[in-house]
Order: structure tokens, then C-alpha cells, then sequence
């Protein structure tokens, strides 16, 4: 049973009425003449337009994947709420999974460093460029408050104390300045490192490491220096206790949290144990990693470590964690994470080099008994975090959809309101392929709230990789979740054979890679081509089936033409000087329609050959998509097939159809059968415009499509495209196009770019719809294909499809890239499906006869009968954009899209009040056209192409919705849409909830008594004006920051304010409140006392908060 969706209806919206014989001012301006549409001889066809310019808005929504390029990272643990900066100064905020945010700092120079104001909802950035920002996370969309830039010092290390606003900066040179970040200004303290080090060393100590409070002490800094100084600074008397030298350069600090020990890791493999008042030597030093020789000598060095973490726990051993430190002669080890807790060390690999980590604890308290729970370990391309409470340290299940990039993205689709039932298929069959052995407890970092969005349609967005695999996810409302995985690979032998020489493989790596995937998502057959020039078609189904053979079928696509100027190109030839008289050349090979008896191959060279070997024993296949039919392109007389250019599915008439710069095979995956396969020109019949046999005379043949040498007049329509272009995509972009040269050499040779399967008119005197195939090539032709299909059921699969080229229909300037097909009323026209049945069923079951034996519905021209025309053609190129009338194909619309560049991709979209094309341009910008009139709504200048990357991966779909591989790790959302744009606030998740502090640590009766507990300092009298007086003002530059008057209103508003909203919105809606009454009172005795925490907060500071300025 095939079926075609009802025509969408506009379903409100304002009506703009359009007269059909109008094509609009200002929009038919070409750089050649072409005379006006001519159209029937009614003057007042009308179709309504509804999407105006005020429907569209661009705006950025959602980034999904693995930061790229991670450089820092900081945990809140009262918030638990995870930060992560990257070396182009990009920041991503995550919390409970679907709770994520990005934001950029202007200046795109790398954070090397983050630290939260814990339970504050604010954030310290320190970035490369020596400027620290001070961001508000108590909004949607994080901004920044305060910036300071220094001018004279370099940042080397940040220390903010958990409840202190005073911020110490370390720098190269050695000193430390401090900053209040409520104003973000700079105190008149400062610590030199001449006065810090005074004469305990001749040379310069080196940069800044590491800065920390003594947890027991808040009067007690202690600063780490590069060359392995340490100093133990009392801040009241502004003078060092105590100095702690070693000779190996220092890398990090860690604290025991009684205050009486330090540790420090080194450059050369050590961990050196300090009591504080013991200067003199280490108490303990350790090599972790290095071998120790039986004559008491110093073990040998090892690696550095990079990183170190001292962590305590009430009940038993303490945990040191560090980073590196392995030996050199560990040649070809992956990097590792060594969790040292007792008596056992446990080194636990990597699959990337280490970023950076931190342990996760229970207490926000340095001078509290820590207790570890896990460690996250950001890697250069993966965020691990590890379960310390577990035996063996199993790893947390990651809920984040951050191996987008597991192998490298090659291709993407979006589909916006997709149907219902497809998502919770492919989650049933996904979840299957879980990995076991995760930790059994929850996902650690877990703060923030959920959006309130209404976005209720489901998304699938389907990734192509350069291993061959594919995956497909769930991207409804703003979130990412990974849904199911596809190895493609797994049809194809993995030993290739190494004695063939030379190889038959046409990439030297990634032969799997997936470049085009064509989809119908009501039938759910996938259809994917690949990189070595392979088709692999495939059905969805529940059951597990083993495949004892993969049904293979071999392609022989080659260009008609041989160029007697490059005898190479097409096996013996003799050279012959190019004339216009029709010189005999052989015939190299013809059609698999029409074998030729020799293959004019000589000895050795490689023909008839595929690029990959199918493999040849059972293919077991688990549920989900299971093989159909593997096609392949094979040698052609020692050249190698062109790479696939375009590909397309049509589950109604079990075809596919795929092309290159040669031509295009039609294959019946029911009958497992190549139903036509033509070279590019064969299909223009008789009628080529482009005059080919100037470079190129060939024998006159006459195959099914009647073909007949052409002479120069006639090449004289007028609407033809004067610009040929170049298949040739490389990463420069441009493209020659000389607008005169009509003949067309070797290296330009005309590429199939776009299919459309529909039924429809395919000749002026059609009196009904046919099945039928558009082709678009990278001329800007676009031909006809007609399909004359059987009757439905088990005639389907006994009698042919008879394919037949109808000619050309139309041309347009640039290569086509999309095409579609509207009503007469102007709602859109999908193409006709059948719906998805079970494949692996019984064979005789009742329910697949049913479904086989129906026909696709057609829409009845009646509907139509007073108007002229039953059907419009929409058609977008490179260059511009045309709307065809059917049957009588006059364009009625052109609008030329762009004269200096040329667009990359084009769809034509269903948007809530109509459907427009919308296209994305070499120069980086966005349009959408409304249909059919081709007037445009929208152009931002949105995105300059910067590399190959976004034009392969960006797509648009339905309802706004648009994406695109922002950098190799992630995908980045947008929408097109006003009304997307409005609800997004509304649809992003909260960052930050009012949580309580938990309450500090006891001092106990005889710590308070003797002195021995936690000593506090005021560092307001220290560190202020008064005390310390003004910082020079060369120092660094104060820069207030956007985000200072939204965040404000943000902090201000609170949880009550936004209880009101949400009240106000449900009122509007109409809904009940009754179920929400009891979570709302919840919520305000939560803010409550939520407010009255604070009060006490602000009465012991006894100073403004940090969001007033």
C-alpha cells in the first residue's frame, strides 16, 4: 500500500492574494534576456500566500556535542553544575543531562582557567589574553558582568576562596594581585616574588602555579612557583612563614584538609609530602610510577605530573589522584588517570590526552573531611568521570550526547515533525545496543531545571560518519539524545586483500565514509552511498534475521563521451584531431542496458572491479536496519568509478536512482534489478543543448533514447543556463564560470545533483499525473524519467517497471540542488510512500498481503478543473530559483537568489503558516522565498563560509529549524523562525537553582577551646580601600560587561517572579491550576527561606552582593 500525506493547508495566518500572470518587480532582473512567462488565457488565477517577512527571525538556539578543543573546567558542588572552557574562548555550563548551555567570550582567546562563586550562580573566567570576566548564570543565556584586562602582567593561576569575594591572581612575573569581584576592581595589595622568595634563591622563581588558602587558616596563603619554590605567606603580616625549595619544577599544590600538609607534584615523576612547619625536606617522597633500584638510589625519573588531588575521607585511607607520571619506557601508552587510595594503586586509561581533572566531594568545606565520590576527567576529545565508591572504578554511563564525533561526521539530515511512532521504534532497537558494566548510580552532575517549552513535534537528526556508521537521534525540544547506531561497514570483507596490486580502492583512508543518505520516514527504508562509490539500501524491522547471502548488484556507469584530446580517459584510442565531422572512434564500453562485446581493456588493467568486496559469509542482523541490496560502481577500463553524487528512495515504487559526473542507474530493490543506466548526455535524447562533439566527435549510436548528432542551432533557448559550471568542489570555493563557453570538457563533465520522485505531468499533453522521476544536473538542466509501474502485489514483483527519458523540461543557471512540487491551490506535495510493515513477517500473512496490494493515492485534478494549470514545480539552483507550471511547464516565477556567490543548500520547508524555500549561501547568508511567488521574506547575513565542513553538513527542515556542524565535535541549532525565536526563553533550561549551603563544619569544644580549629580573617580590612588603598591604575583596565542590567533584573526577579510568569502563562492558556498548587506553595516556602538564608548571608558580609554594581 502506498499513500501521500493530505496537501498541507495554511492553517491561518494573513492571506496575500497573488495574480499568477504577474512575475514580480524586481525579481525577474537576469543577467540574460528571457521573455515573460506566458501562461493560460485565464487573467485572474489566484493562489494565496500566507508566510510574510514577520513570520522569520534568525536566531542561534541550542549547541549540541563535545566542546571542542576543551582547555579548563570547574564543578560548583553545591549547584552541581560542571563548566567547561575551550581554547577558542568558548564556555559550555552543564547540569542534569538536557540542561546545557553555550556562550563565547568576545575576544575568542583560550580560558585557562574557571572558578565558580559556589552557590552563587556566577562564574570567574580567566582567558589567554590576560583578562578575567565575571559571568551571571542566574539567566537563561549567561552574560557577562564585569571584565578586567590586565596590561602589564600575564595570568598564570586564579584562587578564589568558597565564600570569599576576594579573588587572587597569579602571574608570570611571580606576583600576585587580588580583585573584588563585586566591583571588579583591583586591591592595593599585592605580593611581590622578590619579598615572597627574598633571599632563599638568586634566580627568578618563575611563574605563578599555584595559589590556595591554608583550609585551617584563611590568613595563611600558599603560593606555588614554576622552579619548585614554595612559600607559606601570612597575609596579616605580609611576609613569608615559612620557604619549601626542591629542585625539580613545580606543576600543582593539593591541601590535607587539617591544614598541616601540603603535596606537590613535579616535573620529573614525584609526589613530595610537606609538613608545613617543617621546611628543611619533604616528609615523604614518592615516584608512583617509577622503578626502584635495589641500592637505595633515586628511582628513575618519569613523566611529569601534570596534576595532583589530596582527598580525605572520615572512614578510611586518603585518595590521591593524579594525572601523568608514568615512565618513559611506557612507549605507545595511552594517557592515564592513577587513583592511589591505601595500600592500592589503580591506573586507569585514557583514550585521549588528559585536559584536566577535578575530584567531586561531598562538601563545598576545604577544611571538612572531603570524601570523594567521583572524578571528572575532561580528555581532549571525551568527558569521563569516574565512580570512586565502586569496586574497580567503573565509569559513569555519559547522558550528554557528546560522541557526535566518536568517528567523524561526513553528512547530516534534519527532520522536523517527523512521525510519532518513529522515535520510540528506533529507541526500542537502540537500546539494545547498550554497553554494560556502567556505574549503577545516578549521573553526578545534576543541576539545574528543565525548560518549560511547548515545542511538542518530534525531531530526528541522522549523522553520516567517516567509519561507515550512522546514527540516528532524538532532537525534539531542544535536546540531543542518541536513539540508535548503524555499522554499514559490516557488509563489506574487513581483511582487504593486500596481493591485489595495485588496489581497486578509490580513497586511501575511510572507505566506509557515508557521503549521501536518503530517507522516507513513513516507510523507514534508509538508503546510504558511500565514499568507494556503494549503494547500500536497507529495511527496518523488529525481528532478528540472519542473511546467508548480501544481495549484491555490480554498475558499470561511465562517461559516453571519449575525449580524444586525453586518450587515457577511455582505454585504446587513437588520437584523432577534433573537427566537426563525425571521425569513427571505438565504442569503449556501452550500458548495462546494452553490454558491448569487448571491453577494450588492455592486459592488467583494472575493469569490471568494485571497490570494496561484499562479504561472502552469513551477515547475522540484529533488529533494527538490516541489509537489502549492496549496488556498486565498478572500474571502467583502469578508471576508477566517479563518487556518487546524488541519491534518492522512493518506497512507493521500490526504486532507488543515484547519479555521478558520468550519469545515473535507476535500480528496483524489490526485483533486485538496474533498471537504467545512462550516461548524463543520453539522457537529453536528441535535444542536447551543449554542443560536446566540438571536443568530442563520437560514433552515432541510437539507444533508447533515439539519440542523433546535434549541431550548433540547437543550442538556442533562451532560458538555458549560459554558465556552466565545474563539478569539481574543492575547499577554495570558487568557481570559474566563463559565461560564454557552451562546450564542455573532460574536467567539467555535466553531474547528476538532484533527484525528485513524484507523480506528475512529464509532457505538455499529459492529460493525467504520472510516476515519474526529475533529474537535475550541474548545468542547471532538469529532465524527466517516466515510470510506467505494475500493478501492485505480487505483479509488482514478476513484471518490469518500464523506465523511459522524457527529454528536458527546463534550465536554470548553476547546478540544481533541490526540487518540489505543489498543488494548485500552493500547499506542498510530498511524494507518495508506503507505509512500514514488518519485512521479516511470515510470508503468508493476511496483514503484508493487505499492505502490499494497495495503491498510492492520487490527488484528482478536479479538485482543480476551473484552473489552467494542476501542478507547480518548484526548482532551486546554485544561482537562483524558478516555479514551473504544469502541464504546460511555463516558468511562472524566477527570482535570481545571488549573482555574486552561489548557494550550498537549498529545501523547500513546511513552516506553521505556509512553505517557503530556504537557502544557505557560499557567502554566509540565510534566505527564505515564499512559494509560489519567490519573494524574499528573509536574508541575514548569518555565517561566512569558513571551511568545507559547514557546507557538508548544514541542513534546513520543517517548522525553522536548521543545523550545522559548527566545529568537528558539535552541532550548533538555529531557527529561522519568529515564533521559535519567541518561545525560546521560555524552551532553555535554568542553570541555577536556589539550593541551601550546607552548614560548615563543627570546631568541636576543645578545637574551639585550645585554639586549634579554623582561623577566619577579615580580609575586607586588608584587602579594601582603606587598608590597602588603590591598585595603579596602569595596572589593569576595568570594562563593565553586557549582561550588567539583564542580570540585574535576572537575580532580582527571582523564583517568585518567576512563579508569577508561569501563572500568568498557564492563566492565558486556559488550564487548571489545582495540580500545581501544592508544588507552587513548595516552591515558595523553598524561596522563602531560600530569601531568608540570604539575608543572614548579606548580614554577615555585611556588603552588597556581587550582582549590584
Amino acid at each position: 500500500m502506498c499513500s501521500r500525506p493530505p496537501p498541507s493547508l495554511a492553517p491561518g495566518g494573513k492571506m496575500k492574494k497573488f495574480n499568477i500572470r504577474k512575475v514580480l518587480d524586481g525579481l525577474t532582473a537576469v543577467s540574460s534576456p528571457s521573455p515573460s512567462p506566458q501562461l493560460g488565457s485565464k487573467e485572474n488565477e489566484l493562489i494565496p500566500e500566507t508566510l510574510q517577512s514577520e513570520h522569520f527571525q534568525l536566531c542561534k538556539t541550542v549547541r549540541h556535542g563535545f566542546p571542542y578543543q576543551p582547555s579548563s573546567m570547574a564543578f560548583d558542588p553545591v549547584q552541581k553544575i560542571l563548566a567547561i572552557g575551550t581554547q577558542s574562548g568558548a564556555l559550555r555550563l552543564f547540569g542534569r543531562p538536557g540542561v546545557e548551555c553555550y556562550c563565547q567570550h568576545e575576544s575568542g582567546a583560550a580560558v585557562i582557567q574557571l572558578q565558580f562563586l559556589i552557590n552563587e550562580g556566577a562564574l570567574v573566567s580567566a582567558l589567554a589574553d590576560d583578562s578575567i570576566h565575571l559571568w551571571n548564570l542566574r539567566q537563561k543565556r549567561p552574560a557577562v558582568l564585569h571584565s578586567l584586562k590586565f596590561n602589564k602582567e600575564r595570568i598564570t593561576f586564579c584562587h578564589l576562596p568558597f565564600q570569599s569575594k576576594w579573588l587572587y591572581i597569579g602571574s608570570e612575573r611571580g606576583n600576585i594581585h587580588i580583585v573584588n569581584v563585586e566591583s571588579f576592581t583591583l586591591s592595593g595589595y599585592t605580593i611581590m616574588w622578590n619579598k615572597a622568595i627574598e633571599l632563599s634563591s638568586k634566580a627568578h622563581p618563575g611563574p605563578v602555579v599555584h595559589i590556595s588558602d591554608n583550609p585551617m587558616d584563611e590568613g595563611k596563603l600558599i603560593i606555588g612557583f614554576e622552579s619548585g619554590i614554595v612559600v607559606l605567606w601570612d597575609l596579616k603580616s605580609k611576609r613569608a612563614d615559612y620557604r619549601y625549595t626542591y629542585d625539580e619544577a613545580i606543576h600543582s599544590v593539593a591541601w590535607h584538609h587539617e591544614g598541616k600538609q601540603f603535596i606537590c607534584s613535579h616535573s620529573d615523576g614525584t609526589l613530595t609530602i610537606w609538613n608545613i612547619k617543617s621546611p628543611a625536606k619533604p616528609v615523604q617522597t614518592i615516584t608512583p610510577h617509577g622503578k626502584q633500584p635495589k641500592d637505595g638510589k633515586k628511582p628513575e625519573p618519569c613523566k611529569p605530573i601534570l596534576k595532583v588531588e589530596y582527598k580525605t575521607t572520615r572512614a578510611g585511607d586518603p585518595f590521591m589522584i593524579f594525572s601523568g607520571g608514568l615512565s618513559y619506557d611506557t612507549v605507545g601508552r595511552r594517557p592515564c588517570l592513577t587513583v592511589m587510595h591505601g595500600k592500592s594503586t589503580a591506573v586507569l586509561e585514557m583514550d585521549y590526552p588528559i585536559v584536566d581533572f577535578l575530584t567531586l566531594c561531598e562538601t563545598p568545606y576545604p577544611n571538612d573531611f572531603q570524601e570523594p565520590y567521583a572524578v571528572v576527567v575532561l580528555l581532549e576529545k571525551d568527558l569521563v568521570v569516574i565512580d570512586l565508591a565502586q569496586n574497580g572504578y567503573p565509569i559513569f554511563e555519559n547522558p550528554y550526547p557528546m560522541m557526535i564525533h566518536e568517528s567523524p561526521v561526513t553528512s547530516c539530515e534534519y527532520l522536523a515533525d517527523c512521525p510519532v511512532d518513529l522515535i520510540p521504534a528506533l529507541y526500542s532497537v537502540g537500546s539494545r545496543q547498550k554497553r554494560q558494566g556502567y556505574s549503577k548510580k545516578e549521573w553526578p552532575i545534576s543541576g539545574g531545571n528543565w525548560g518549560l517549552g511547548t515545542q511538542s513535534y518530534p525531531e530526528i537528526i541522522i549523522t553520516g560518519h567517516a567509519d561507515g556508521s550512522v546514527k540516528f537521534w532524538d532532537a525534539s525540544a531542544i535536546m540531543l539524545q542518541v536513539l540508535y547506531k548503524l555499522k554499514t561497514a559490516k557488509v563489506f570483507e574487513k581483511a582487504r586483500c593486500k596481493e591485489e596490486k595495485p588496489s581497486t580502492e578509490i580513497v586511501d583512508e575511510d572507505p566506509f565514509a557515508i557521503q549521501l543518505m536518503s530517507w522516507c520516514p513513513e516507510s523507514r527504508m534508509l538508503c546510504v552511498a558511500g565514499v568507494s562509490a556503494h549503494v547500500i539500501i536497507y529495511r527496518f524491522s523488529k525481528q532478528e534475521i540472519t542473511t546467508e547471502v548480501v544481495q549484491l548488484l555490480e554498475v558499470r556507469l561511465q562517461y559516453e563521451l571519449n575525449d580524444l584530446e586525453s586518450p587515457e580517459g577511455g582505454g585504446d584510442q587513437t588520437p584523432a584531431p577534433p573537427t566537426p565531422s563525425t571521425s569513427p572512434s571505438p565504442q569503449t564500453a556501452g550500458p548495462q542496458t546494452h553490454p558491448s562485446t569487448s571491453s577494450n581493456s588492455s592486459d592488467g588493467m583494472r575493469d569490471n572491479i568494485p571497490c570494496l568486496k561484499v562479504r561472502s559469509s552469513p551477515l547475522k542482523q540484529s533488529p533494527g536496519y538490516q541489509v537489502e541490496l549492496v549496488v556498486q560502481l565498478v572500474w571502467v577500463s583502469g578508471e576508477p568509478p566517479q563518487q556518487i553524487s546524488s541519491l534518492a528512495i522512493n518506497s512507493c515504487y521500490g526504486l532507488v536512482v543515484f547519479g555521478n559526473s558520468n550519469g545515473l542507474a535507476v535500480v528496483d530493490y524489490l526485483q533486485k534489478t538496474v533498471l537504467l543506466n545512462l550516461g548524463t548526455m543520453e539522457l537529453y535524447g536528441s535535444n542536447d543543448p551543449y554542443q560536446r562533439q566540438l571536443r568530442s566527435p563520437r560514433k552515432s549510436r541510437q539507444p533508447s533514447g533515439g539519440l542523433c548528432d546535434i549541431n550548433e542551432g540547437s543550442a538556442t533557448s533562451e532560458d538555458r543556463c549560459k554558465s556552466p559550471t565545474s563539478d569539481n568542489r574543492d575547499n577554495s570555493f570558487s568557481r570559474s564560470r566563463s559565461s560564454s563557453v557552451t562546450s564542455i570538457d573532460k574536467e567539467s563533465r555535466e553531474a547528476i545533483t538532484s533527484f525528485y520522485f513524484c507523480e506528475t505531468y512529464t509532457r505538455k499533453a499529459d492529460g493525467g499525473l504520472t510516476p515519474s522521476l526529475w533529474v537535475g544536473t550541474s548545468l542547471g538542466t532538469v529532465l524527466a524519467i517516466s515510470l510506467n509501474m505494475p500493478p501492485a502485489g505480487e505483479q509488482r514483483l514478476l513484471q518490469p517497471v518500464i523506465v523511459s527519458p522524457c527529454g528536458t523540461l527546463n534550465r536554470l543557471k548553476g547546478s540544481v540542488l533541490r526540487m518540489a512540487f505543489l498543488d494548485s491551490t500552493g500547499s506542498l506535495l510530498p511524494s507518495a510512500f508506503e507505509p512500514w510493515y514488518e519485512p521479516n513477517a511470515p510470508a503468508n500473512g493476511e496483514e503484508r498481503d493487505k499492505v502490499r496490494k494497495r495503491r498510492p493515492v492520487s490527488v484528482s485534478p478536479s479538485t482543480s478543473q476551473e484552473l489552467n494549470e494542476n501542478q507547480y514545480a518548484v526548482v532551486c539552483s546554485e544561482k537562483q530559483a524558478k516555479v514551473i507550471a504544469l502541464p504546460s511547464q511555463t516558468c511562472v516565477f524566477k527570482h535570481n537568489i545571488t549573482e555574486t556567490s552561489f548557494v550550498l543548500r537549498a529545501d523547500v520547508v513546511q513552516m506553521n503558516t505556509g512553505i517557503c524555500v530556504a537557502c544557505f549561501c557560499a557567502n554566509g547568508h540565510i534566505m527564505t522565498l515564499s512559494l509560489p511567488g519567490l519573494r524574499p521574506l528573509l536574508d541575514v547575513n548569518y555565517l561566512p563560509l569558513t571551511n568545507m565542513r559547514i557546507a557538508r553538513t548544514f541542513c534546513f527542515s520543517n517548522l525553522g529549524q536548521a543545523l550545522y556542524l559548527t566545529s568537528p565535535t558539535e552541532i550548533q541549532r538555529i531557527t529561522y523562525s519568529q515564533e521559535v525565536c519567541e518561545n525560546l526563553q521560555e524552551m532553555l533550561g535554568e542553570l541555577f537553582t536556589p539550593v541551601e549551603t550546607p552548614e560548615a563544619p563543627n570546631r568541636g569544644f576543645f578545637k574551639g577551646l585550645f585554639g586549634g580549629g579554623a582561623q577566619s580573617l577579615d580580609r575586607e580590612e586588608l584587602f579594601g580601600e582603606t587598608g590597602a588603598g588603590k591598585a595603579p591604575r596602569s595596572l589593569a583596565q576595568h570594562i563593565p560587561g553586557p549582561g550588567g542590567i539583564e542580570g540585574m533584573k535576572g537575580a532580582a526577579s527571582g523564583i517568585v517572579g518567576d512563579l508569577a510568569r508561569a501563572r500568568i502563562a498557564l492563566d492565558e492558556r486556559g488550564q487548571k491550576l489545582s495540580d500545581v498548587e501544592e508544588r507552587t506553595a513548595a516552591m515558595m516556602a523553598s524561596a522563602d527561606s531560600f530569601s531568608k538564608h540570604a539575608h543572614e548571608m548579606m548580614l554577615k558580609c555585611k556588603d552588597k552582593k556581587w550582582y549590584q554594581f
